[in-house]
């Protein structure tokens, strides 16, 4: 079975026990913690997904770091997944949550690439063109990039729009050439 569906189940399991409990924000908090931890600790990661390292010793070190920073509920699916021997996907696990988190309060997280930081005016209107068009309350994330001479791109989802100088002279070239 693909990681994705096996994540999105894993996720949605821990979602509604979650709500069950009355604990939904706490496991978010939780996945937002993992992730983080594993994103600045590629050794962490690398243990977790070694096919050479016994399941125990990966239980051991999850129990070590997280144990005591996590609620129970929380530290349960990290159990869980442990005992299954698919502690490889956990960050998927813990993505795919956040997510699904996010569907579930309407929040739509939202990228803009930009060659310099936004204006407080710019971001209040990427943030009103996307929440009209969406529907949804609007988490902004900017990113700056220089290679894109200028304009930017916005990422809503699995959308894309490119609306950067680098993709208008591409474009430009592309139209010499044919």
């Amino acid at each position: 079975m693909a990681e994705s569906t096996v994540a999105f189940r894993y996720a949605k399991s821990l979602i509604d026990l979650a709500k069950e409990k009355d604990k939904v924000e706490e496991v978010y908090k939780d996945m937002t913690f993992f992730r983080e931890v594993v994103r600045n600790n590629r050794g962490l990661m690398l243990a977790l997904k070694s096919p050479i390292l016994r399941h125990e010793k990966k239980l051991n070190v999850l129990r070590a770091v997280f144990e005591t920073r996590v609620d129970p509920l929380s530290f349960s699916i990290f159990n869980i997944i442990s005992k299954k021997n698919r502690e490889g996907i956990m960050d998927s696990v813990a993505d795919e949550y956040v997510r699904q988190y996010n569907d579930l309060k309407g929040i739509q997280k939202v990228q803009v690439v930009t060659t310099q930081p936004l204006t407080e005016e710019l971001r209040k209107q990427f943030i009103s063109v996307v929440a009209d068009a969406t529907g949804k309350q609007i988490e902004l994330e900017e990113i700056i990039d220089p290679k894109l001479i200028g304009g930017y791109i916005l990422r809503i989802g699995d959308r894309q729009v490119d609306a950067s100088i680098r993709n208008k002279l591409a474009e430009l070239r592309l139209s010499f050439l044919n």
